[in-house]
């Protein structure tokens, strides 16, 4: 049963392995992610802040709450997307993110945007 309310936010990750700005022996992995956020809703909704949890390959978990994304609050009308690309970096070379887009709707209805949980590997990591 689709969902009928007028807030719909899709998310899509994608993320890539940065060699230059890593260091295996520090150990220190960089990985940048490009996120798109799509409102395939009927009605306006505004980000507002961010909630991530970064998991390493040690089972490690950092928790990252934050206003906006790269700086920026977009309000996005029915149809519009936001893309940017931020970065994280794990003592492992393997981990995931996963996390939620904190939403306000134009009627001041407030709601979650569930962030997919996505893998961050350097090369030859994942078969």
């Amino acid at each position: 049963m689709p969902d009928s309310s007028p807030y719909q936010i899709e998310i899509v990750p994608i993320a890539q392995f940065i060699p230059d700005q890593s260091d295996p022996e520090a150990p220190r992995y960089v990985f940048a992610y490009t996120i798109t956020i799509r409102n395939t809703g009927s009605r306006p909704a505004q980000l507002i802040s961010r909630h991530w949890l970064i998991t390493d390959g040690n089972n490690e978990v950092q928790e990252v709450r934050g206003l906006g994304v790269v700086g920026k609050q977009p309000l996005l009308q029915p149809g519009e997307s936001f893309e940017y690309t931020s970065g994280s970096s794990l003592t492992t070379p393997i981990g995931t993110m996963k996390g939620a887009y904190q939403m306000v709707g134009e009627d001041g209805t407030r709601f979650d945007a569930e962030i997919p949980e996505f893998v961050l590997a350097a090369p030859g990591m994942l078969h």
